[in-house]
């Protein structure tokens, strides 16, 4: 982990968008761009975990300002090297507890990003500073996956999730503490590396508690970005909470 940017400092930071490439589908990022663009309704909107702007562009172009916090300045550094990225305004810090000035009709997190922040009481701190931004009315929307719990053998604690001739990449859960890993090792010019970065899955009840500890309340939830029927067998979920006009 990089002291100054977390488990996204430079070699992250350097490889994240080709190693993300299904995220970066055109279809994949006009839905979450159209869907972000509607509820922010010509108003502003606050990404946490901006990274290297793959949803921040795209709505920007749309016609909704963009503001983003994000701890890693190497992923920042990407955003800027991009089109467009100096106009869009980021600030640098702990998205969980970082402040901006103003207020936003949408804030959203995408890509899992809630996991990455690793306890129960950091994940509850984002809802109350997503909602602290939110103007009355405004809404609240994050993007994860359902723990794969389902997959583990019984006994076991690991789910692979990619394997190759050079490179193997598997989760690693603790169903006790809701603690999971995503663990990869790879093989470059015959010499293996190894690499973890920590998470911590929650289930959609419980973000539900958490949206009312920061005075917020559930408007709707989607299997994806295409308002697809969410259901017991969705592998992940798009969630929106809104902020009730009648609260400051």
């Amino acid at each position: 982990m990089d002291e100054a940017d977390g488990y996204f400092g430079e070699r992250v930071a350097a490889a994240y968008d080709e190693s993300s490439g299904d995220m970066f589908e055109p279809g994949r990022i006009g839905a979450t761009a159209d869907f972000l663009a509607g509820l922010a309704a010509g108003g502003r909107a606050l990404e946490l975990g901006i990274g290297t702007g793959r949803v921040a562009l795209p709505l920007a172009r749309r016609g909704v300002p963009v503001h983003g916090i994000d701890l890693s300045r190497a992923m920042v550094a990407r955003l800027r090297d991009k089109p467009d990225g100096d106009a869009i305004d980021v600030t640098i810090g702990d998205f969980a507890t970082t402040r901006v000035d103003g207020t936003f009709s949408v804030a959203y997190l995408v890509f899992n990003t809630i996991m990455n922040l690793t306890t129960q009481a950091e994940q509850v701190a984002c809802f109350r500073n997503a909602a602290a931004h939110l103007e009355p009315g405004g809404c609240f929307v994050i993007e994860v996956v359902i723990p794969e719990l389902r997959r583990l053998p019984a006994g076991q604690n690991v789910v692979p999730f990619q394997v190759s001739p050079t490179r193997w990449a598997f989760d690693i859960y603790d169903v006790a503490t809701q603690a999971t890993s995503s663990n990869y090792v790879e093989v470059v010019d015959g010499r293996g590396e190894y690499r973890s970065i920590p998470f911590r899955y929650v289930w959609p009840s419980e973000l539900d508690l958490m949206a009312q500890l920061a005075g917020l309340r559930l408007r709707e939830r989607w299997d994806g970005w295409t308002r697809d029927p969410f259901t017991s067998d969705s592998r992940q979920h798009v969630s929106v909470w809104e902020k009730p006009a009648d609260r400051p």
